[in-house]
C-alpha cells in the first residue's frame, strides 16, 4: 500500500473512514512506521475539529447534511500500550473510548493453573491432563512452527484429533484447520500466536500455553480464546526457569482472578517478588561495635 500511495497510484482524499484492527499487534510486529506513513497520507481537512465543535450536535449536523463529511477513525486493541496511546493522540480527534471487559486482563471465567516444570517434563504433564477427557474443542500453543508439526503429530499417533495453525501453513490450509475445529472433526487445535489475536472459535473448554507466551500480553491474548460469551473456561500454563522473567506478571494476573489460586512455587519465587528491571535495594544491616 506505501509502494501504491508514494507513486501516486492510489489518493486517499476521499476515504472517510478507518479502521486499525488488532493496533497493539501492529506495533508489536514493528509495523507503526508504516500505519503511521499510510496516515500520513490521509488528508487533513476532513479530520474533526479538535476544539467545541466537535462536540456541537448542531454544527456536526449541519456539517452532514453537506457533502464533507469528517473522517472517522476507530482502533481495535486488546491491550493499551504507550505506543497506541501515542498512535491515538496523533491521530484521533476527541476520540470516544469504549472498554469491554478489563483492558489488558483475562475475562473472570476462566481459571488460570500454572505449572513450573522442567522442558523433559512437559509432555507427560500434558498426557496426564488430556486423559481427563476435556470437552473439545481445546487450543494448545507452542512459540515455535516446527514444535507445532511435532506435537500434532504425537497426538494423532497416540489417538488424539489434532491439526495446526502457524504462519507456515497457507490460507487454504489455516481455513481447514479453522473448519475442522469448528466442525467436530479436529478437537485440538495446536497453534502458535496466529491462533491468539483476532480469531473466533466458539466453546472452546481448555487453552493449554505448552510454550509459555513470550510477554503478558500475548499470554492475555491466547487465554482469551476460552472463557467466552458467558462460559467458564480453563487456561493450564507450563512454566520453565527460561520464562522467569513473566513470573512477577503472571503472579499478579493470577491474583487479580478471583476463582484462580496462584501456586506456592510461583508466589515464592525469587523472580516473582518484583517487576524485571526494578532496582531492589537491600537495607544495610546495622553493625555494632562492643568496646
Amino acid at each position: 500500500l506505501i509502494d501504491v500511495l508514494e507513486n501516486r497510484y492510489l489518493v486517499l482524499n476521499q476515504c472517510t473512514y478507518i479502521v486499525l484492527d488488532e493496533a497493539d499487534r501492529m506495533i508489536d510486529m514493528g509495523f507503526e512506521p508504516d500505519v503511521q506513513k499510510i496516515l500520513d497520507y490521509m488528508p487533513v481537512t476532513n479530520l474533526k475539529p479538535d476544539n467545541e465543535d466537535a462536540e456541537n450536535e448542531e454544527k456536526l449536523l449541519a456539517n452532514y447534511n453537506t457533502k464533507k463529511k469528517y473522517r472517522q477513525t476507530v482502533m481495535f486493541t486488546a491491550t493499551m500500550p504507550p505506543a497506541v496511546e501515542r498512535l491515538a493522540r496523533t491521530y484521533l480527534r476527541r476520540p470516544a473510548v469504549v472498554y469491554i471487559g478489563s483492558v489488558g486482563k483475562p475475562t473472570e471465567r476462566t481459571e488460570q493453573i500454572v505449572h513450573i516444570m522442567g522442558e523433559a517434563d512437559k509432555r507427560r504433564k500434558l498426557m496426564e491432563i488430556l486423559s481427563r477427557s476435556i470437552e473439545p474443542p481445546i487450543i494448545i500453543f507452542v512459540n515455535q512452527k516446527k514444535g507445532a508439526d511435532v506435537l500434532a503429530r504425537g497426538l494423532e499417533k497416540l489417538g488424539y484429533n489434532a491439526c495446526t495453525l502457524h504462519g507456515g501453513k497457507g490460507q487454504e490450509q489455516r481455513e481447514y484447520a479453522l473448519a475442522s475445529l469448528k466442525g467436530g472433526s479436529k478437537d485440538i487445535l495446536v497453534a502458535t500466536d496466529v491462533a491468539g489475536r483476532g480469531i473466533d472459535i466458539k466453546d472452546v473448554s481448555m487453552v493449554i500455553n505448552y510454550d509459555m507466551a513470550k510477554t503478558i500480553e500475548d499470554y492475555t491474548h491466547r487465554i482469551g480464546r476460552t472463557g467466552r460469551a458467558g462460559k467458564a473456561g480453563l487456561a493450564i500454563s507450563f512454566c520453565t526457569k527460561d520464562d522467569s522473567h513473566l513470573f512477577y506478571d503472571l503472579k499478579q494476573t493470577i491474583l487479580s482472578s478471583p476463582i484462580s489460586t496462584c501456586p506456592p512455587e510461583l508466589l515464592n519465587h525469587p523472580d516473582a517478588q518484583h517487576k524485571p528491571g526494578t532496582v531492589v535495594t537491600k537495607k544495610r544491616r546495622e553493625e555494632k561495635i562492643f568496646a
